[in-house]
């Protein structure tokens, strides 16, 4: 599993959907994820350490979580099919089993971004969706979000489906 981070979260023009952008901590590639307006919306507040008036259902999944005495260690990215992504939520019940719990990505990294666990991706799903945008001479960061704007502009989530 590949270690990445959350750089942001964009609006795909001109559809204006939103996407979560996720980046290899130790390398160039990103993987865009298309999100729901609500999803992307607990992912920026998450990222933005916004608390809003009332809980919201990640805010309330986190309450959930520690209430029955287990905790969320990771989140896994684990396949791809057919353009659609799949997660793994991976916990330690009050007992200290280790289990499994399937989970949209959205939903899922917004809870780690919440309780501050590592997001990682298979291998092979960074290899088929991840979009390389190597650093330039500078490193400026603005230079590679210009890069990935261009990207962004002639990509759409039918790219990212298996061949046939």
């Amino acid at each position: 599993m590949i270690p990445v981070i959350v750089a942001g979260v964009r609006m795909e023009m001109p559809s204006n959907t939103p996407i979560v952008l996720l980046n290899e901590i130790d390398g160039t590639r990103y993987l865009p994820i298309w999100v729901g307006a609500v999803e992307a919306t607990a992912i920026a507040y998450a990222q933005q350490d916004v608390t809003p008036p009332r809980p919201m259902t990640h805010d309330l999944m986190v309450d959930l979580i520690g209430e029955l005495g287990a905790r969320l260690t990771g989140v896994r990215i684990t396949s791809l099919t057919d353009g659609v992504f799949f997660a793994i939520l991976d916990l330690m019940t009050a007992t200290g089993q280790p289990h499994e719990l399937s989970a949209r990505p959205s939903d899922a990294i917004a809870l780690a971004l919440r309780i501050g666990v590592p997001i990682t991706v298979a291998p092979d799903v960074l290899e088929v969706a991840g979009v390389e945008i190597p650093d330039d001479a500078n490193g400026e960061p603005e230079d590679q979000v210009e890069a990935f704007r261009e990207f962004l502009e002639g990509v759409s989530p039918e790219d990212f489906e298996a061949p046939q």
